[in-house]
Order: structure tokens, then C-alpha cells, then sequence
């Protein structure tokens, strides 16, 4: 299984309402295993992180108003890209470091892309 990255807007009744996304593929946010061994990583929560660990107990949902602290935590991460990465990937052990450093950023430039929209039309971002 994989987890998954959504927009969400709050509709009329109060309910959240999850966008569709720009395109095939763009809501992919990393294997399941990547809740703890990656996003809620010790690596992740000692570089003061507070949204991505929560990844390791459950679902995320980023409210509006926290978008642009959570896009900051993206930054954070995507800085620090190198140390994030474990090696080996304990899901993918075959994988170079160099290989787990690039399936990481693709799938974190998912998350920012979808916080990015979630920005532009005033939403909130689920991982799940």
C-alpha cells in the first residue's frame, strides 16, 4: 500500500471535500512503511518537525490556516534531505542511498505541490 496525498476544501455543509489531482500520479506520498521509518522518523522528529511525524500514528490532515507552517516543515525536510534518507531503506534494502534520497524527494515534491494548491484555493492537505 501507498500513502496518499489530497487538497482538501471545507464545502458548504462543513464537510471536507478532497480535490481531484493535477495529475496521474501526483498524489503518491511514499510507501506505507514510510509513516515511521521515514515522515515520523527520529531523524524527522530531531529536526523539529511536529506535522510529518505524526505520520507514524495516524492519518495527517493539515488545516488551512497551518499550510504555510507545514510548507515550511517541507523546506525543512527537503534541506536535510540527505540525513532524512535511512540507509539502507529497511523496505528496500537493495536500493542505494542515492536511490532512497531520490524516491524521497519526488514523492515530498508531491506533498509540497499539493500544499502549494491547497494555498492557492484556500484548503487544507490530508496524507493518508
Amino acid at each position: 500500500m501507498t500513502l496518499s496525498v489530497h487538497v482538501f476544501v471545507v464545502g458548504e455543509d462543513g464537510k471536507p471535500e478532497v480535490l481531484d489531482t493535477p495529475e496521474m500520479g501526483a498524489e503518491l506520498a511514499g510507501w506505507e512503511y514510510w509513516r515511521a521509518v521515514i515522515w515520523g522518523s527520529e531523524v524527522v522528529r530531531a529536526l523539529g518537525a511536529r506535522y510529518f511525524p505524526a505520520l507514524a500514528d495516524a492519518d495527517l490532515t493539515v488545516s488551512p490556516d497551518e499550510v504555510p507552517g507545514f510548507l515550511d516543515e517541507c523546506a525543512l525536510l527537503r534541506a536535510n534531505i540527505e540525513v532524512v534518507a535511512p540507509h539502507p531503506d529497511p523496505g528496500r534494502p537493495q536500493d542505494s542511498h542515492g536511490e532512497t534520497v531520490a524516491a524521497i524527494s519526488r514523492r515530498l515534491w508531491n506533498i509540497e505541490g499539493a500544499a502549494r494548491r491547497a494555498v492557492d484555493v484556500g484548503g487544507g492537505v490530508i496524507i493518508w
